[in-house]
């Protein structure tokens, strides 16, 4: 199975990874420099250094697909709970908005992921087995 190739999904995924990296240490901020700093290391840093293969053409540190979508999921809702705390209330509908619909497009993405999963787990033998 290939990986699909969905552009709107992505630019939608950026789009909500923006808003975190923007709002979660502005909401931070209010509690500690360090947090807010702490923020940019997890949410810009993890998912550059921890991806599925196949999912990214560079892979520094290999995950299984369900980290892949538990990184997506930390920033989704990273974006939706910093707006509520920073931003007007009407960006905050957006943004909620923009995390649902980026749910629902990630849906094929996701599935890939997990069937990558499944497919590395039946192709590698146990090593504890002789």
């Amino acid at each position: 199975m290939e990986r699909p190739d969905d552009r709107t999904a992505s630019a939608l995924r950026f789009a909500t990874e923006l808003v975190a990296w923007l709002a979660t240490p502005w909401a931070l901020s209010r509690y500690s420099w360090l947090l807010a700093v702490l923020s940019l290391v997890v949410l810009i840093g993890l998912p550059t250094l921890f991806s599925t293969p196949g999912d990214k053409a560079y892979v520094i540190v290999a995950v299984p697909g369900w980290g892949t979508i538990l990184l997506v999921l930390l920033q989704l809702v990273a974006a939706v709970i910093s707006v509520w705390l920073v931003w007007p209330s009407w960006a905050a509908v957006l943004v909620s908005a923009l995390a649902t619909v980026t749910l629902v497009t990630e849906r094929r993405r996701w599935r890939w992921l997990l069937a990558a999963d499944r497919r590395q787990h039946v192709q590698e033998p146990d090593a504890g087995k002789s």
